[in-house]
């Protein structure tokens, strides 16, 4: 296909999009976030997802026309609270707090499955691995360490590849950027010393004492994470760094090893410079989260995130509030944030992988003239699997 053929094809299939777009807003209902008119909103288009910003509305009547009017591809807005949002610079805003917010995004992930697929399709581990990461985030970090309850934490699905959790907590609205790069380095792991959960180390005729499952804070991780390597087998050891002959001894002397360091008790079996060695193990296996959460978004108290109940431009799903976390678990991106329900689309599709969608599976296709479930030939056309020949509304 030549540029001009190729430039009118993507053309047409954004202008089926738009009229979806518009026809959505128009109907839509609780867009405005708490306090809309402190809050700064961000525009996208189909090649740019933050092209205008500084923009603010008063109520959301005002942000309903708006995005009825102009259907963007991409809406974003402010964690943080302005008595004056409209304005610049930045500093003529006048910054009144801001929301503590983590992204999490399968892309920051390096998962095994994105070396088959690529990082641009999204498959059924891909969005288990984020939801997991989100999980391990609420339920590991927030909750146990920085005492949160459940009704301070709230979840949105991004409307593409991970979750974005939001902490409403008036005590910590006020964090300058260094607290919050703080909250996000020890969440990370990041400059962890082990040497710290080891206070025998190095004292000769001494047992090696460590770190107990049931200990709080990075310890308490530590160990736990420790015995769930442990038990999944010695391949899992060996790829922390222990020697294959040493991890099928540890294997095999597990359920002794995990006695021991129940209560604490690093030094059950025999192991050379034990000290140095847990050391290792224990910084190898780290659960570190530095890879899995966009720490810019976490320090940044004036950066922009997608409006929950608004559309995504790079799939057509809903940028979905979950709401508190425990509905997280059980929540399905492709059956739940489907936004464009009714009518089909004619299009020319080419994909490797099979698309799960709605409990129905489609594809793959090779350069495939297909009707398609609108959703499903949006979701491709946007992620540039498929072109769109006409839509059936």
């Amino acid at each position: 296909m030549d540029a001009i053929a190729e430039s009118q094809n993507k053309g047409k299939g954004r202008a089926v999009v738009t009229s979806l777009i518009r026809e959505y807003y128009s109907n839509a209902r609780n867009l405005a976030p708490q306090s809309v008119e402190k809050r700064e909103f961000g525009i996208g288009t189909f090649d740019a997802k933050i092209l205008y910003r500084h923009l603010s509305f008063g109520s959301e009547d005002a942000l309903k026309a708006y995005l009825s009017s102009k259907a963007p591809p991409y809406v974003s807005y402010s964690a943080a609270y302005y008595k004056h949002p409209g304005k610049r610079p930045m500093e003529n805003k006048l910054w009144e707090g801001s929301e503590l917010v983590f992204d999490l995004d399968v892309t920051d992930m390096h998962l095994p499955c994105q070396s088959l697929h690529g990082r641009a399709w999204v498959c059924g581990t891909c969005l288990s691995s984020v939801k997991a990461e989100t999980i391990k985030l609420i339920e590991e970090f927030l909750m146990p360490d920085f005492g949160l309850s459940d009704s301070e934490i709230s979840v949105n699905f991004s409307g593409n590849r991970g979750y974005h959790v939001h902490v409403n907590n008036n005590a910590l609205l006020g964090l300058s950027a260094k607290a919050r790069s703080e909250i996000s380095s020890y969440i990370s792991g990041a400059g962890i010393d082990a040497t710290l959960f080891f206070p025998t180390a190095g004292q000769r005729g001494v047992r090696l004492v460590g770190p107990k499952p049931t200990d709080k804070g990075w310890a308490g991780k530590m160990a736990r994470a420790f015995l769930a390597n442990l038990n999944i087998g010695a391949e899992k050891l060996a790829a922390l760094g222990i020697s294959p002959q040493l991890a099928k001894n540890l294997y095999k002397k597990r359920a002794l090893i995990e006695m021991g360091i129940r209560n604490g008790n690093w030094d059950m079996i025999y192991i050379p410079n034990k000290a140095e060695f847990w050391k290792g193990i224990l910084k190898n296996q780290a659960v570190s989260q530095s890879d899995k959460i966009d720490r810019n978004v976490t320090r940044d108290p004036s950066h922009l995130i997608r409006l929950p109940g608004s559309i995504h431009g790079d799939t057509g799903l809903i940028a979905m509030k979950i709401g508190k976390s425990p509905a997280l678990e059980g929540f399905d991106p492709m059956s739940s944030a489907i936004a464009f329900r009714k009518g089909e689309v004619a299009c020319v599709a080419n994909t490797k992988e099979s698309l799960t969608f709605n409990s129905s599976e489609f594809g793959p296709y090779k350069n495939e003239a297909v009707t398609l479930p609108m959703y499903v030939g949006v979701y491709l056309f946007l992620k540039g699997f498929a072109e769109i020949r006409e839509a059936h509304i």
